[in-house]
């Protein structure tokens, strides 16, 4: 024995704690009763993708099917493996006989061929896969290896599914005692991931014996937040501050503005977004909105983080607030769908720009009657080529500004009526 070796650290709590059957697993009901069918000895166990938030049981549930159906376990990780280690594995496995399970950490970090590399062996059974990845296995892995696996998605933990993990490992920690209090805090603040609530919970025993509260928010510094800049919290999250603006709920679009930019979320990218909805969404119900979306864009850029928040809270209010109207844009694609529908014909000759004298000879510009020459600045005449003529694709909503655009536009209609009922040559 080597006296002078480094003594080895112990392992983190999350490890020493980690469930040893299906009975002593906590959350994700829904899911652990068909893996835990699948994996009973004797049974076809497909290989499997487990999708869902950091610290929600995925390598335990990989481990566990592994333990219950009697198959060799060899753990992967996409991180820091190659196609090499691939192809190593896979003859290990062959040459092992009998059923493996291989565990594949972080999937969606390999490519397609290296997830192409899997295919044969998977197929052949060779192997049992099984991949843990927190992204969208949709968009992350690849369609042929999605095919032949049945994909599981895990949800972050409740509070007391967080409270009872942490208050099972409290009694595995020697010299300490941990109160009520403190576990509260430990599940409020781990946000759902077991493996934070349990490195804070070991941080915090290494503070003081007597684990309290004030000691898990020394551990914990500052509340896990679930997010990321270009995967599916970015866009869930930006999609529900969309929807509660949507909605006309300023208090849920201020709570999911909070927590993208305390996430660290990009400003402008949040400011781009209330521009585009002050257009889409409230329009010509009330005009100020844009107004109000692109000055706080600029106010954005202008001052930078974290005084960015205030300009940003007040076009989220705003805009949250205002009456809703949709009809610009749905008039718009309601005329992208005539364009790309109907014969692109040509411009009307009295509509189009006489330029030059050869213009004027080939009847450009000819019959076009000049609005501001003509009481109420209103005319009969035709605006849309004949294929589409009369179509009407922006139809306002009685909201709003809009109301009156709606009312202003009625009486532009009655006028051009009387026109043709007058017999105007050039009426549509």
């Amino acid at each position: 024995m080597d006296l002078f070796a480094p003594k080895r650290a112990a392992p983190p709590l999350a490890d020493r704690v980690r469930p040893k059957t299906f009975d002593e697993f906590v959350g994700q009901e829904e899911i652990v009763a068909p893996l835990r069918a699948l994996a009973q000895p004797g049974k076809t166990l497909p290989s499997i993708i487990l999708w869902g938030p950091p610290g929600t049981g995925k390598t335990t549930i990989a481990r566990l099917i592994a333990q219950a159906a009697g198959c060799a376990f060899t753990p992967f990780s996409a991180v820091t493996s190659g196609i090499k280690e691939v192809r190593e594995t896979i003859q290990s496995a062959r040459a092992r006989g009998g059923r493996t399970i291989l565990f594949i950490d972080e999937i969606h970090r390999f490519n397609r061929a290296q997830q192409d590399a899997f295919l044969p062996h998977v197929e052949d059974g060779t192997i049992i896969l099984i991949g843990a990845t927190t992204e969208n296995p949709s968009f992350e892995v690849n369609a042929p290896l999605l095919s032949r696996c049945r994909v599981f998605r895990l949800k972050p933990l409740s509070d007391p599914q967080t409270r009872s993990i942490a208050q099972r490992a409290a009694a595995s920690l020697e010299g300490a005692t941990v109160s009520p209090a403190a576990l509260d805090a430990v599940a409020s603040l781990s946000n759902g991931d077991a493996r934070t609530a349990l490195n804070i919970l070991e941080t915090a025993a290494s503070l003081q014996p007597a684990v309290d509260e004030a000691a898990v928010r020394q551990a914990a510094q500052s509340r896990t937040l679930l997010y990321d800049k270009n995967r599916d919290e970015h866009y869930d999250v930006i999609s529900a501050f969309i929807k509660s603006m949507r909605g006309s709920d300023p208090d849920a679009a201020l709570y999911w503005l909070a927590r993208m930019l305390e996430a660290g979320e990009d400003p402008l990218f949040v400011a781009r977004r209330l521009v585009i909805f002050a257009s889409e969404d409230v329009a010509n119900a009330d005009p100020t909105a844009l107004q109000v979306a692109v000055a706080a864009m600029q106010a954005a850029h202008f001052v930078g983080m974290p005084e960015a928040v205030i300009p940003l809270a007040h076009a989220t209010t705003y805009c949250a607030c205002a009456l809703k109207s949709n009809a610009s844009y749905v008039g718009y694609l309601a005329a992208k769908e005539a364009v790309d529908k109907s014969r692109n014909e040509p411009v009307p000759l009295h509509l189009r720009n006489a330029a030059t004298g050869l213009m004027r000879r080939e009847g450009y510009g000819a019959g076009y009657k000049y609005p501001h020459d003509y009481e109420g600045t209103v005319v009969n005449q035709a605006f849309l080529p004949p294929g589409v003529a009369g179509r009407r694709f922006y139809s306002p909503k009685r909201i709003g500004v809009e109301a009156r655009i709606l009312e202003h536009l009625e009486a532009i209609r009655r006028a051009k009526a009387d026109e043709r009922r007058r017999g105007s040559p050039t009426g549509q």
